[in-house]
């Protein structure tokens, strides 16, 4: 259950386009060492053009990754930003899965501050997850009101400031099954609409009875079934994540709701002698009980990576239950995988109680090019062009896949 926080840093997500320095790389331990070394990225490449020898770059498998990334660049959220990034993607033992460890700070064109810190990390012999996710953002952002049926020309800024303090321990229970428990908090204050479109009347917020602060608290039940190849560009495997968040009122709600989110991807190679990839994702949304927050209302970008609905900017559709389906179809265009290219089509509503009927779904789809940046722990600079109903359409980039 997630607000529209914007679009974060992180291995596998960032809004980025330009980086302005290289990874620094202290090694990496690799799931797949032959085809690592038969593949190449940008610095395999930056090197052959100043006219190194073939092979000559090293790798320690037994190693770690770190990456230093100040950057600068543009969405559809933010418009113009920059950012210092630093990222670890390290095993905890042996047998461990990769760990992803993240933090970034962030000023934007919009006068938007992010501050996030990111975490999954895998203990004691994958028997652990620990999943981490805090946030602090002054973050003045579109809305377009509520429903399907909300006008992309009657957009507004909503000013606020939050925190995000998300945290949750799952153990293993048999095979790549997790099962524990988490909690959340969410707090939004200083809230203020600004430019509605008309001057004389409220928003969607205040309409929806939305006041200078909101709060959000409680416990989670969390679960997840994870046998990917690789968290970052999955080529095999699927993920299914389950989670059961409570908001009593004894907590300090203002009222009792509940959400569950299903998060569910799978990876198909295909052909199958080939390292092209069929990607299906279905993410669903649900909130249950009570007069749910207007900031924790489901909406577009509204997963933790802000990657639902390519073709929207986030927050373009919102409501009380909200429902995604996407595929992406990802092929090599250069034998040694530096380059690829993807073709995705998505499709997304919202509804106001889970009876309701879905008479619209919004179709989204584009295409993008994959420039591979670390093959150690295939990392992919994600640019993609997508395009929705309305006219709406912009430019979405991510470090690694989408999802």
């Amino acid at each position: 259950m997630n607000a529209n926080y914007g679009r974060m840093v992180r291995p596998g997500k960032t809004t980025w386009l330009l980086l302005l320095c290289c990874l620094l790389e202290l090694g990496s331990r690799a799931q797949d060492l032959p085809e690592r070394c038969a593949s190449k990225d940008v610095r395999d490449f930056l090197q052959f053009r100043k006219g190194s020898k073939e092979g000559k770059r090293q790798h320690d498998v037994k190693k770690n990754l770190i990456a230093v990334m100040p950057a600068a660049g543009y969405s559809l959220q933010t418009r113009f930003a920059v950012l210092a990034s630093a990222n670890a993607l390290y095993h905890v033992d042996s047998e461990s899965k990769l760990s992803l460890v993240n933090s970034n700070i962030t000023y934007t064109q919009n006068q938007q501050v992010i501050f996030p810190i990111l975490s999954d990390i895998w203990l004691q012999h994958n028997q652990y997850h620990i999943n981490t996710d805090w946030r602090f953002l002054k973050f003045p952002s579109e809305t377009f009101g509520l429903g399907i049926h909300s006008d992309i020309n009657q957009g507004y800024t909503l000013d606020y400031s939050a925190i995000r303090l998300h945290q949750s321990l799952m153990r293993r229970v048999f095979g790549a099954c997790y099962v524990g428990v988490g909690w959340d908090v969410d707090y939004f204050w200083d809230v203020q609409e600004i430019d509605t479109p008309s001057k004389n009347s409220f928003g969607s917020f205040t309409r929806y009875g939305g006041a200078g602060t909101e709060f959000s608290l409680g416990p989670v039940l969390a679960s997840v079934w994870d046998n990917r190849d690789n968290p970052v560009d999955p080529r095999k495997g699927s993920l299914l994540k389950i989670d059961l968040h409570f908001h009593p009122l004894f907590l300090g709600n203002s009222a009792n709701w509940t959400a569950l989110v299903l998060d569910l991807r799978h990876y198909i190679r295909f052909p199958s002698y080939s390292k092209n990839v069929l990607a299906i994702w279905n993410y669903d949304w649900l909130t249950l009980g009570a007069k749910v927050p207007y900031l924790l209302l489901p909406t577009t970008g509204g997963d933790p990576n802000s990657n639902t609905g390519r073709g929207y900017i986030p927050g373009r559709f919102r409501g009380r239950n909200f429902y995604y389906l996407e595929s992406e179809y990802r092929a090599s265009l250069t034998r040694n995988g530096l380059l690829g290219l993807v073709v995705f089509g998505n499709l997304e509503t919202v509804t106001q109680n889970v009876n309701s009927p879905m008479k619209i779904l919004e179709p989204g789809y584009g295409a993008g090019l994959r420039i591979k940046l670390n093959k150690s722990s295939r990392t992919n600079l994600a640019i993609d062009y997508g395009f929705g109903a309305e006219g709406s359409q912009g430019l979405f980039v991510n470090l690694g896949e989408v999802f």
